[in-house]
């Protein structure tokens, strides 16, 4: 049975074998700036079978007027589980006050049926427009 627990208190261990199970490697790269991304972030929701780390959404932002998904990621074994969905869920319940709820994710046909799916709708469909730069 999956558990889920909101803590930043999380290992290097676990990160990492989570981060590269769905090759998120430019994280895995440079642990210490993973960890601090982490520390800072407005909440942490992490997924466990047991001691195994198996998923993990995590949220920036001001957490009054806007909240942005930053990750999440689920380990290759246990996706379609529900348990991005619930982790998610979970998210958006604690800041179900937010009125701007924002992600930048890859624009691929299973990515975007699951945020659809869960209530959000992509910027090329809506009145909004999108921007970001990379460095």
């Amino acid at each position: 049975m999956i558990s889920y627990k909101e803590t930043k208190e999380l290992s290097n261990n676990d990160l990492k074998k989570l981060y590269l199970s769905v090759q998120w490697f430019v994280y895995t790269d440079d642990m210490g700036t993973l960890k601090q991304a982490i520390s800072n972030s407005l909440a942490v929701v992490s997924a466990w079978d047991n001691d195994k780390l198996v998923g993990l959404t995590r949220v920036v932002g001001d957490g009054s007027t806007i909240i942005y998904v930053q990750d999440l990621l689920v380990h290759p074994e246990y996706q379609n589980k529900r348990i991005g969905t619930i982790m998610l869920s979970m998210i958006l319940d604690k800041y179900k006050q937010v009125r701007q709820k924002v992600l930048l994710t890859d624009d691929e046909p299973i990515v975007r049926n699951f945020y659809e799916n869960n209530g959000f709708m992509s910027a090329d469909q809506g009145n909004t427009v999108a921007f970001y730069k990379f460095l």
